[in-house]
This record gives C-alpha cells, structure tokens and sequence, in this order.
C-alpha cells in the first residue's frame, strides 16, 4: 500500500520552495500527498527566525506524538532552519521524532527515513555545507502556472538580528545558464510566472564577481518567450544598483513590483543591526525606483523594539513609512535569538513598550497602504487569475487575482469562463488596506497556455527534476548582452 505524507511549513518563501522539493522528492520515492486519513509520515519544515518558533515546533511536536502513539508505523521528520541549529536537542526533547535534518541536505531525507525505520532509532544528520543546489532535486509546485526559481542560496551579510547566515551558509550562486534553463523547462510546462528567490536576491553574481549580474538575469528572463511575469525576493537596500532599476524598467515582463526591506528608519538603529545603508540611501532608492516605474508597488518589512531603540529611534521609521508609501509592509517586534549579536546587545526594551510602538506603527501602516490603495480605484489592472479562492470568494461569487504590481484583487467573473491561469483586465470598484475589489463584469479576458496547463492537470501536479547542477568554482558562462529573508 502507498504510503501517505504530510509538509508542514514555516517561515519565509525559501522554505515554501525547500517544501515543494521536499514534496517532489518523496512522491518520488512512492509517497502520495495525505488527503484527509492520518498520514504515514509527517515533516516539519522550519524556521528559526522568530523567537516563538521553538516553542511552536515542540508544541505541534507534542500533539504529533500522541497521534503516532496511535499509529506506530508512523514516522516523523524535522528539517530546515531551526533543526540545523538545535540538532542536539530535538531528539532529545522529542525522542520519537525519526529524523533530524538539514538546510543543506534536503535530499537525504528519503534515505533517513529508511534507515530509521530500519534501524528503529532515530537517524540525525546535518551537513554544515551546500553539497547539491535545491533545484537539482525533484519537485511538487503547489501551482501549475507559478513556480519559485532560486538563484542562490545562504547569505554574506552579518545583520546582528539575524540568524539565517549561520544555517544557511554563504552564499552560492548558480550558473546563469542553469537558471535560464530552468525556467525554459518551467515554462515549457506551462508556467508564465516565475518569482527569482535568494536570501540576498541583488547580490547575485558575488561568487563569481560580476556586480551587474542580476540586472543582467533580468534581462535574459525578458528574452524567454512565453514567460509573462518575472518578480523576485528578497533584495537588500545595500547592493540594489541603478542598473538593477533600469533593466526592471526596461524589461517588459519584469513586474513593476519591490519588495524592499527597511527594518528600521533610524541611522542609529541601522548601524546597531548592521545594516550598511542609512534612511536616505533608502529613501533614495524609493524615489529612483519611483522616477524609472511611477506605477510601481513597493512593499518592505520594518522591525520594532530593536535593543536601544529609542521614541525618537522609533518616529524615524515612522517618518520612512510616511515618505516611502509603502502598499504593504511586514511589521515584527524585535524577537531575541541564541546566538545572534542583538541578544547579548544592553537596553533590551520591555515587552509592553514593543507592543505600543507595533501598535502605534500598524495604524500608519495600514493607512499609507490604504492611501496608496484608493489611488487604484477606477484603473484598469491585468490580473493573473489565481488557482486558490480568497476566503470570502465563495460568500461574494468572486475570484481572485494579482495585478502586476502584485496587489490582490477580488473580482466578479460576470458571465465570463475563466481558469486559473488566464488573463483578465477589470477596473477597480473600491480599495482596502490589503486589498482591491472589482465588482464589474472583466472588461477583457485572456485565455493562456497557463488556463490551457491548469486545465489539462485540474486534480494533479507533476513531480519534475531538472538536473541542472551545483555551482562550480571559476568563471561561469555570461549571460547575453542586454536586448528578498531574514527578519
């Protein structure tokens, strides 16, 4: 009889990703997706980020057990951010727990878990460096016409609140034409959008010294015919160069979309984290951004309650916010981690004073976002039609879809045929803070090879491996001349 799994993910969209090879790799082996009976193996992809993600892990650990206690053939797995660093103690915590494993061997899990079961003792093991790239493996996408495509993998940068550089590793660059040949694969499989991933997506091309190349990977994507939207996370304010502006401006399916973290608008704070760029650099970058792509949305994540942090520390961020017109904004209190050079930092702010400033912060917030929102009322935006419905769509006989600019819009389908997948053009009725509803019928709608994909797969997704190899020492081939995690 098959045997049935289930992931379950934390954290940021490298683990979204790490999870879909997760899923490739043992349906590979002969697992089938759980549906609604218990599920023969369970693994928790982590993060370790937050400060609670210790506790939430054992907690579910805690309530796993009593369901294997049920089902002794059952298995359980630990992997990602979080079981790279306690790899001394999950299995001392939680002794049932079958394997342990890590950022940098994903792949081996299928092998643990045998030797586990035949072993009958838990199976831990934790590389301390990238042997094979992620995408080398097989994998299951959550979506038939999206796909994530990492371009590099760990990070260079010492933020002092920041624990993934010690998981994840320095950073490793893949060959420009691995990439390339990718995302050809991808889209000859019916994928029109693919999201470029790194821990410090702009700082591409560090491993083997070329500065310009990730406007040039930009450029090269707008040359793969049949891929229509290219967006990519997460970048840093330090390494985001003119050239990386110009080609997202001049690149037709280079989404006028960034997602640029701040953390902190104080130039105090920001040197406290080690942040190397200061507001006006930032802010800078904002107007550049804004000059080259006036229609452009541009998100950010900003940390409150930074050890030392001030009121006037605090009002700086709350002056970016305001100058910035940020669409969106991923807001955190300041989480205390093991290991990191923030912990050790004095003047660690009191709990109630966080929660005040994260508070006050959220109102801003979501006003200059839905500030920014209203100014999308009445235009006509492309969407990209979703294969998942919004949680009210049902209720409103609606479906949903992404702009170009990445805000999620709600709209009524009218009498129209429309997959997931497709293309359609509607004019916004009315805005929210998160947010954009339409309530007219599509004023246009255009059937893609991705509806065509979507449709010819409703109910499956297709395990693939694209063996496309790790990044080497010297010189990679260069890409043709031009025609984001951690909080």
């Amino acid at each position: 009889m098959t045997k049935t799994y289930e992931v379950r993910t934390y954290g940021c969209q490298m683990n979204v990703h790490d999870s879909e090879r997760l899923s490739g790799l043992l349906e590979t082996a002969g697992y089938a997706k759980a549906e609604e009976d218990t599920p023969d193996l369970v693994v928790f992809n982590t993060c370790a980020v937050r400060e609670n993600a210790d506790n939430k892990l054992y907690g579910n650990l805690g309530h796993i057990a009593s369901v294997k206690a049920k089902n002794p053939g059952m298995q359980i797995a630990v992997g990602g951010c979080l079981a790279q660093k306690d790899r001394d103690t999950i299995t001392q915590k939680a002794p049932y727990v079958d394997v342990v494993f890590g950022t940098h061997n994903i792949g081996s899990l299928p092998v643990l878990l045998e030797r586990a079961r035949i072993a009958e003792e838990s199976q831990v093991e934790i590389l301390e460096s990238l042997e094979v790239f992620p995408s080398t493996l097989p994998t299951k996408r959550d979506s038939v016409f999206a796909a994530w495509v990492s371009i590099s993998v760990g990070c260079n940068n010492t933020c002092t609140f920041c624990i993934v550089p010690a998981l994840r590793g320095k950073e490793k660059d893949r060959r420009p034409g691995d990439i390339l040949a990718e995302i050809q694969a991808l889209v000859d499989d019916g994928v029109i959008e693919v999201t470029l991933l790194g821990q410090n997506v702009n700082a591409y091309g560090v491993e083997f010294g070329d500065k310009q190349a990730f406007a040039k990977l930009l450029r090269a994507c707008g040359e793969i015919k049949g891929l229509e939207r290219v967006r990519f996370t997460s970048p840093h304010p330090k390494d985001f160069t003119d050239d990386v502006i110009t080609a997202m401006a001049e690149t037709h399916n280079v989404m006028p979309q960034l997602h640029m973290p701040l953390q902190s608008g104080s130039d105090r704070v920001l040197k406290a984290m080690r942040r190397s760029y200061r507001q006006s650099k930032f802010l800078g970058i904002i107007d550049r951004v804004r000059e080259a792509m006036p229609e452009a949305a541009i998100t950010t994540d900003i940390i409150v309650g930074f050890p030392g942090e001030t009121e006037e520390d605090f009002l700086d961020t709350i002056e970016v916010v305001r100058a910035a017109r940020f669409s969106g904004s991923f807001t955190f209190q300041y989480s205390k981690r093991p290991g990191t050079p923030a912990a050790d930092l004095p003047d660690q702010l009191p709990k109630t004073v966080v929660q005040e400033r994260y508070d006050r912060l959220i109102e801003v917030v979501n006003e200059v976002a839905w500030d920014e929102a209203k100014k999308q009322e009445g235009r006509v935006v492309e969407l990209l039609v979703a294969d998942h419905e919004g949680k009210k769509d049902g209720a409103t006989h609606r479906l949903t879809g992404r702009a170009r600019d990445n805000r999620l819009v709600h709209f009524a389908p009218g009498d129209h045929e429309i997959r997931p997948g497709d293309m359609v053009d509607v004019r916004i009725t009315y805005a929210a803070p998160h947010h954009l509803v339409s309530d007219e019928a599509p004023v246009g709608v255009r059937r893609t090879s991705a509806g065509d994909a979507w449709e010819s797969r409703h109910g499956r997704t297709e395990v693939r491996s694209v063996g496309l190899g790790m990044p080497s020492l010297g010189v990679p081939q260069a890409l043709p001349p031009a025609p984001s995690c951690a909080v």
